[in-house]
Formats: C-alpha cells, structure tokens, sequence
C-alpha cells in the first residue's frame, strides 16, 4: 500500500510539472499598458496592441513581400565568471540573416540616452519611414521584442511586427548567420558587444 502512495504522489507531482511547462500549458498573460519592466524573462503575452504578432509562416511571407527592418534585441552574451583575462573571448552572435542587432534595446527600463539611440537607430535603418515594416525579435519567453516594439508602437510606427518565437523559431526552418552588434548602437555603450 505504501509503495502504491508513493507512485501516486511521484505520478501526481510528475502531472503537475507537465501542466506548468511552457510547452504543454500557454499561460494567458495579459498585455501591460505600456513598457514592461519585470524580469526580462518570462512568459509573455500573446497580442501586442498596435503591432502584429507573426509566426514564422508570416514571417517568411513579410521578408519576401516586403524586406522588413529586422531588429534583433537579444542580449549580448557575457564573458563567462573565471574566463582568463589574458585569452581572447570571442563570442559569436547567431541570428536572423540581414537583422540589425541592438544588444538589449528592450530592456527597461532603458536609460534615456540608450532609449533615444534605439530610436535614432531605427528611424535611420526605416528612413524615417513609420510605415515600414519592422520585426523585433530575440528569443521565446522574452520580454526584450516585446518591448522593443512596443517603443515603435509608442512612437507612431505603423508596421511593426513581433516574432515571439525569436531566434529559435527562425532556426527551426532556416539557417542562422552569425551578425556582429551594430556598429552605432555598440559605439553608445562604448564598450561594444565584449562585455
């Protein structure tokens, strides 16, 4: 009997972790009103008023039809605690081919100097066009695109485009590149993507 209970806790507890994982179990999380500021990763909600969400189908079909600025917001990977100083640390950056990758431009918050580079950046890589199609993108499960496009909904952009399924969803169907940080928006932090 006792070993009975057991196996019941073990497949009970077993049936809870399966209904919290992402995968099997979407969690509705409602939209904020404006720029989120928890933790950067989490799940995230499912709309984005005043942009679409696309998939990749849409995705595919958007570069074809349209050649959309693709924003990359991911963050930049961080030189590993003990690495020694005296070895070179090259990280390479994987992502969309011919994205702009602006290394956490959806943080927030985001200090106001780095805010006004994003958007700079993005009205010279629209010229200043706030009807081009833009995707932001970075990984699933992360508040950066999000953000990221919200800021060009915020400021007037009317194509703006949210690919939740990041990097990874990209992957699934077509190759990666590696891409360096953008040239401007790295000259901002002043140290660029080898922090």
């Amino acid at each position: 009997m006792r070993h009975r209970l057991l196996r019941l806790a073990v497949a009970g507890t077993a049936l809870l972790l399966a209904a919290a994982s992402p995968a099997d179990s979407p969690v509705n999380v409602p939209e904020p009103d404006g720029i989120w500021t928890g933790p950067q990763r989490g799940y995230t909600p499912a709309t984005l008023a005043g942009a679409n969400v696309i998939d990749i189908d849409a995705l595919d079909a958007l570069i074809a039809r349209d050649r959309p600025v693709l924003l990359d917001v991911s963050l930049a990977d961080r030189r590993p605690a003990g690495f020694p100083d005296d070895r070179p640390w090259l990280p390479a950056h994987r992502s969309v081919p011919g994205a702009v990758w602006m290394a956490n431009a959806g943080a927030a918050p985001l200090d106001p100097a780095r805010e006004a580079l994003f958007l700079k950046r993005v009205a010279e890589l629209t010229g200043s066009d706030k009807g081009r199609a833009v995707v932001a993108f970075c990984h699933p499960e992360c508040w950066g695109s999000w953000n990221a496009a919200k800021r060009l909904v915020l400021q007037g952009y009317t194509r703006v485009h949210w690919f939740p399924e990041g990097i990874e969803g990209w992957q699934e169907r077509h190759p990666t590149t590696v891409i360096p940080e953008d040239a401007a928006w790295s000259a901002g932090t002043g140290v660029g993507a080898q922090r």
